[in-house]
């Protein structure tokens, strides 16, 4: 770890807590900070907060009193999930304080590289694909950020010789000053999080500060079939690797029904590739391009892209029952994310679906209904998610009380060859409290068929 000096004897106020928090909090203190926590939960009900303080770490816990920043604080280090409308952190805003999240943190201690991946859709898909290759070819890669892992914590450990491969969420990226990937991915941009961010434009910004700092020694791999990520790659200082998906191209990474491009030229055969869909695709030639970028061997990529067959939750098989193949998607929690899944198979699907009710309309997904020949729907929005299936044309149309329940109905609703597909294009937090657990919940049904 760089024994970053500028924050020696600051004062530091950590807002949230969470493991980024206290990561955040246990790093700062060890460089020479002085750090005062302040968090929701009562003392009592957090070891977290009670292990600080033995660590000779302020706690303010089970309130965010009003004149908080008044004790004279340099630097706010904040929760990603906290909105910048808080009051303390409105505050810290207003009187010129810095405010990071631990991503910042992280990039000032790190011996070692990032490579930082954004976008709507694919991250994590995009980092965890980027770790297995980079690790398969013997780059000693390290994994961190919104996939799980605090950042600042492995950015701690890292050495010089090795590369953090972060997930970054447009939380995270506007908590940043200096970042600077060597190498910085933007998979694509859709609309997403305008309850935190409040326009697009803002919310679009935010993911451009994966590039922001970047300069010519540094490497910037973007979406060219997007007009409007087109638009903020022309802002960024570093070499641009365009990908397309839309045949042979002269310049970056590019692909057509058979070949993967690198800089026009044949690089990689699509016929020994595990994983479906036209937005995987995506996510594999970001990948390729990165890690041949870091100089990783062909053949050692190409080992992991003939198994490699997803994430957790994101277009994950689950298991072959009777004929059908059954696909957990619980991370899709939005249109874009469910129709992506729906144009991966050309198979009839009994679509799983529903869950919190923001008002969304479904009209994204009408045209990826066409092979869809049944809905089972749960949550908030059932009854509008069998409404609209039923305007696609699809007859079997039914809710279900919640995940658990619309397995055993799609199971007898569907027949051998049949994809099910649990792809909710909703948040969960109306039955559950994370597309994980809701993911689970769907495996461990699955599972007992």
């Amino acid at each position: 770890m760089k024994n970053y000096v500028d924050l020696q004897h600051k004062k530091v106020l950590v807002l949230g807590l969470a493991k980024s928090g206290v990561a955040a909090a246990e790093i700062l203190h060890e460089l020479g900070a002085f750090v005062t926590v302040n968090d929701s939960k009562p003392f009592e009900e957090s070891p977290d907060a009670q292990n600080l303080l033995q660590k000779g770490i302020t706690v303010i816990c089970g309130r965010h009193p009003e004149d908080l920043l008044d004790e004279g604080f340099e630097l706010v280090v904040k929760n990603p999930g906290i909105p910048y409308s808080n009051p303390i952190v409105a505050d810290a805003i207003s009187r010129g304080l810095p405010v990071w999240t631990e991503i910042e943190l992280a990039y000032l201690i790190s011996e070692a590289p990032f490579i930082g991946i954004t976008g709507s859709n694919g991250k994590t898909t995009t980092t965890t694909l980027i770790f297995e290759m980079l690790n398969n070819g013997g780059k000693q890669p390290l994994i961190a950020g919104n996939i799980g892992t605090v950042a600042c914590g492995v950015a701690k450990e890292a050495q010089k010789e090795q590369v953090i491969v972060t997930e970054l969420s447009s939380f995270q990226l506007m908590g940043t000053a200096t970042f600077k990937p060597k190498i910085a991915i933007l998979t694509n941009l859709y609309d997403a999080h305008l309850d935190y961010h409040g326009t697009f434009e803002s919310y679009a910004d935010a993911k451009f500060g994966v590039t922001r700092n970047q300069d010519a020694e540094d490497y910037f791999i973007y979406n060219a079939d997007q007009p409007i990520v087109v638009g903020y790659a022309a802002q960024s200082k570093a070499q641009k690797i365009p990908f397309t998906t839309k045949g042979r191209a002269e310049v970056g990474i590019s692909a057509d029904d058979t070949t993967i491009y690198w800089q026009g030229e044949p690089y990689m055969t699509r016929a020994t590739i595990a994983l479906p869909g036209k937005h995987n695709l995506e996510n594999i030639l970001t990948a390729v391009a990165a890690c041949l970028l870091m100089g990783c061997d062909k053949a050692k990529m190409e080992e992991v892209l003939a198994t490699f067959a997803g994430v957790r939750h994101r277009t994950q098989f689950v298991r072959e029952w009777n004929g059908r193949k059954i696909y957990n998607d619980s991370k899709a929690t939005n249109c874009l994310a469910t129709k992506s899944a729906l144009d991966a198979f050309s198979a009839p699907v009994i679509l799983l679906a529903g869950g919190l009710d923001r008002g969304h309309s479904f009209e994204e997904l009408r045209p990826s209904m066409e092979h869809v020949k049944g809905v089972v729907a749960f949550g908030e929005t059932g009854l509008r998610f069998v409404e609209f299936a039923k305007s696609c044309g699809v007859t079997k149309a039914i809710i279900a009380q919640n995940v658990e329940d619309a397995v055993q109905y799609a199971a007898p609703m569907s027949e051998e060859g049949d994809i099910i597909l649990l792809s909710p294009a909703c948040a969960s937090w109306d039955q559950y409290d994370s597309f994980e657990i809701r993911g689970d919940a769907f495996i461990d049904t699955v599972m007992k068929l």
